[in-house]
């Protein structure tokens, strides 16, 4: 098992973030995002892998983790974010549902979970919000979030042919999960406010570009579906999002 943390000038909270991942985990690998800060030397002094791409984006981090995890060969991968936001500790709720054999993807539903006041500003809530309907409306996906905590069979994500290398890598995967009929389940994860300003949501700019960015991957998407251009998958299995009650 293998966690993927993308990380662009998280030097702050990368440290955090890896000491609370669980020892269930083989390998926790940080794809330096051309930071220019101490995120990899911090990453590396709390024992972690840390491999660099240079190019600026999350997808593009992603995507070198992917490619650093095909010499592993890992039955599952996690995503988690270098910010401290997510909760490492409650990795086992994402992984519970693959290792049951009851689920191929697992989204964590910050909608779903306990989020500190404050974590999620109000244009993300909103971001997601229409995002979810719309994968509802064409895929008939039961999303509520495009989380970044995730966990996937590596087969399975090697066989959704990611290419996103920006903002739209979250809800790529998920159209691409619900297209391929892998088998998908939410579970409610606990969200507190990152350490330091969000490159996406803090500023205006990077709200609008992941925006558009969003809304433009899902027209893509819808717009091929619309000509039937199938995607396989190595799962081939039914689409079956499903959720989780939230504990309590």
């Amino acid at each position: 098992m293998l966690v993927i943390i993308p990380a662009f000038n998280e030097a702050r909270a990368i440290g955090r973030v890896i000491d609370d991942v669980p020892d269930m985990v083989d390998e926790i690998v940080v794809v330096n995002n051309a930071s220019t800060d101490e995120t990899g030397e911090n990453a590396r002094a709390a024992g972690a892998t840390v491999v660099r791409e240079p190019n600026q984006g999350y997808g593009y981090a992603c995507l070198r983790g992917i490619e650093y995890a095909r010499g592993k060969q890992p039955d599952v991968i996690v995503f988690l974010d270098g910010d401290y936001s997510d909760h490492p500790d409650e990795m086992s709720r994402l992984l519970a549902p693959i290792l049951e054999d009851e689920a191929d993807f697992v989204v964590g539903s910050r909608i779903r979970g306990e989020a500190e006041p404050g974590a999620m500003l109000p244009q993300a809530r909103i971001g997601n919000r229409l995002a979810c309907a719309l994968m509802r409306w064409i895929w008939g996906a039961s999303y509520t979030d495009l989380g970044p905590f995730r966990a996937i069979r590596f087969q399975d994500l090697l066989a959704l042919d990611m290419q996103d290398q920006t903002f739209g890598w979250t809800i790529e995967m998920q159209i691409k999960a619900a297209e391929a009929g892998l088998r998908v389940r939410e579970v409610p994860v606990s969200y507190r406010k990152r350490v330091g300003v969000s490159k996406i949501t803090g500023t205006l700019s990077g709200t609008v570009k992941a925006s558009v960015k969003i809304l433009w991957t899902i027209a893509r998407f819808a717009l091929r579906r619309g000509r039937n251009v199938p995607l396989t998958s190595t799962a081939g299995t039914r689409h079956e999002s499903t959720c989780e009650s939230a504990p309590g």
